[in-house]
């Protein structure tokens, strides 16, 4: 009994923590790319820029729909500026600038960690937009 009991409290906690973390965002509206995914940017396989990229497919998708972008951003991550990018939630860092193996952005993106991100849309990222990002951590996660 107790055992089902502290299941049913750990159930009852993710709900709840899920449900704030969208609480805050609206559903997408915005720019739906060519393949229906919530963005138009194209990524090249090598030499990703952060400003042509990363940022405008951040501003697309995670900032423009309000999760990563207001006063309270959902899990305390904003991603309206490299350096909230680099050093995320509560001081640690979303992206492990070399290893996008072990940066929490990308197990977000591709639904290993929790809910697939970002939620509330049609369409998730596509599958060049998600290389895209793992190039860019692989290269450096530079701020160009």
């Amino acid at each position: 009994m107790i055992c089902f009991q502290k299941s049913l409290i750990r159930v009852a906690c993710l709900v709840l923590a899920t449900g704030s973390v969208l609480a805050g965002c609206k559903k997408d509206e915005g720019i739906i790319g060519p393949d229906g995914s919530p963005s138009d940017v194209i990524f090249p396989t090598t030499n990703i820029s952060y400003s042509q990229h990363v940022q405008r497919l951040f501003s697309q998708t995670c900032m423009y729909v309000g999760c990563h972008s207001q006063a309270e951003p959902a899990d305390q991550l904003k991603l309206d500026t490299y350096e909230n990018l680099r050093y995320g939630v509560r001081g640690l860092p979303v992206v492990i600038p070399g290893s996008p193996e072990t940066s929490e952005l990308v197990f977000r993106i591709e639904g290993r960690t929790g809910q697939r991100m970002p939620p509330n849309t049609t369409n998730p990222l596509n599958q060049n937009q998600i290389n895209g990002i793992r190039t860019w951590i692989a290269e450096g996660a530079l701020k160009n």
